[in-house]
């Protein structure tokens, strides 16, 4: 029983024998060896390509950001500088609408004081003519009403002249005595 026990206890499947442990370690070592030759730094170049490919990735996307971010402060600065011009604009058509404004009321002021001044001028000129008339009409019916009265002709017309001034002075110094105590 102790040759059998020394069999069973030789025969353990989870130790190699002597011939699988050294074949086994040779291989071990020529696939470590190759592996280590050939296979790690082919392993090794992928990852370095991987790592540099992400690493320019994240390198492309910060300079796209920053030159996003650089356009966007351009933008701004545009849109800043639109909003200052179309104020300016706003503000010179402001004062170009106050000027016109201005230059037209100046204008219309100047048309109606011409046309008040020729209205005037006209009042004048019909009045003088009216008095002309008037002084005309007074002074014949004037030297009419003295003809008879006096029963001579007065057709002198020098005389007829001097009476009808002196009539038409002695009138308008009555109405500047009346007008002047009206005014106290």
């Amino acid at each position: 029983m102790t040759h059998l026990a020394d069999a069973v206890a030789s025969y353990n499947p989870l130790l190699p024998s002597w011939p699988e442990f050294v074949v086994g370690t040779i291989l071990f070592f020529l696939v470590f060896g190759f592996l280590a030759k050939i296979g790690l730094p082919r392993i090794m170049k992928t990852l370095e390509e991987r790592h540099d490919a992400i690493e320019g990735g994240i390198n492309r996307a910060d300079e796209a950001q920053a030159e996003a971010e650089r356009v966007l402060q351009q933008y701004r600065a545009q849109l800043d500088d639109a909003r200052h011009e179309a104020a300016r604009m706003r503000e010179e058509a402001r004062e170009q609408g106050a000027q016109i404004i201005a230059e037209m009321r100046e204008r219309a002021e100047a048309e109606a004081r011409r046309i008040t001044e020729a209205a005037q001028a006209q009042i004048e000129a019909e009045r003088q003519q009216a008095l002309a008339s008037l002084r005309a009409e007074v002074g014949s019916l004037a030297t009419e009403l003295a003809s008879r009265i006096v029963g001579e002709s007065l057709a002198d017309t020098a005389r007829q002249s001097r009476m009808v001034d002196r009539f038409l002075a002695d009138l308008e110094q009555q109405g500047a005595r009346v007008r002047a105590g009206a005014r106290r």
